[in-house]
């Protein structure tokens, strides 16, 4: 099986020049994940050194930081509520999830409200599609929420760090 490079570069070995596989980028993600995991976002310090350590362009980091939304250049609120809006779950009524969200927690989606320690925003599959309506939690997937779990989620989620042991 021949591999498949989506970035090559040229180097030279021993007087020949040869075409390697630039898996360079391929490792980025990972890096930029575990900066978010400790730091709880990437900042433009952070970049600018993960640039330097891949010996890439700044900007390619950056665009790999804005394009995923789960990877954020800002510091955020302490919890975030990532509400899944695929087909299967807005069909299983993740709209209405949603709504209740957005009325126990005095928010809009995105902003800030009456618990600004808490961040609601849509996303796309998270996987659970077999138990929708489903949310990611402070990346803890939970599934098969109702509208009577989103009042004791919020209580929970504004008095202190959750695990996934409480959501069951």
């Amino acid at each position: 099986m021949v591999k498949q490079c989506a970035v090559t570069k040229k180097t030279v070995k021993d007087g020949k020049e040869i075409i390697v596989c630039d898996e360079t980028r391929s490792k980025l993600l990972p890096v930029l994940q575990g900066i978010q995991q400790k730091k709880g976002y990437i900042s433009d310090k952070d970049m600018q050194e993960t640039a330097d350590r891949f010996g890439i362009h700044p900007v390619e980091v950056y665009s790999v930081v804005t394009f995923y939304a789960f990877l954020t250049s800002g510091p955020k609120a302490r919890h975030t509520i990532r509400i899944s809006n695929c087909m299967p779950n807005i069909m299983a009524g993740s709209g209405k999830i949603q709504k209740e969200f957005e009325k126990a927690l005095k928010i809009k989606k995105g902003r800030p409200g009456k618990y600004k320690n808490i961040v609601l925003e849509e996303t796309g599959c998270i996987g659970m599609c077999d138990q929708a309506p489903a949310a990611l939690i402070d990346g803890e997937l939970v599934g098969n929420i109702t509208p009577k779990d989103v009042k004791d989620i919020v209580r929970r989620l504004s008095k202190k760090p959750l695990t996934r042991r409480d959501y069951a």
